[in-house]
């Protein structure tokens, strides 16, 4: 096989993983967005320790989540990718909050729920909606 036979493939072959990185990335910036909001609304203190230690419980059910649903394999998926994520960050987030002697009150747990949800979940429905109207608009 020639040389230039093989650089389309080779081209080619880091996109996917490129998605993952990028998925990956913008899941653990909304993490710690919901994090900061969090910290700024009961006005802890704006440091980088302290965003870390509210955040850490769910960027560990977030890395769990991203591996048990294998979502490098699909990250942008909203159904297969966005639900297991969301769900599995708020529970092993709140499970890991209650080990640790943190702070589980049922209106956190359903500020967390719904806002990681929205998180989490619609930064793919706006990323797969504007897939849609590209798709649409080279047609």
């Amino acid at each position: 096989m020639s040389l230039s036979a093989r650089e389309p493939a080779e081209r080619s072959a880091p996109k996917p993983l490129r998605s993952a990185a990028l998925a990956l990335g913008i899941d653990l910036a909304l993490v710690l967005l919901f994090a900061g909001i969090g910290r700024s609304s009961h006005e802890r203190a704006a440091t980088v320790l302290g965003l870390l230690d509210t955040a850490w419980p769910f960027i560990i059910g977030l890395g769990v989540s991203w591996l048990a649903a294998r979502v490098a394999r699909h990250p942008m998926a909203i159904i297969r990718a966005g639900l297991p994520i969301w769900v599995g960050s708020v529970l092993i987030g709140m499970l890991v909050r209650a080990a640790t002697g943190a702070g589980t009150a049922v209106p956190f747990v359903i500020v967390a729920t719904i806002t990681l949800g929205v998180f989490l979940i619609g930064w793919r429905a706006i990323a797969a909606l504007v897939m849609r109207l590209r798709t649409r608009t080279a047609a």
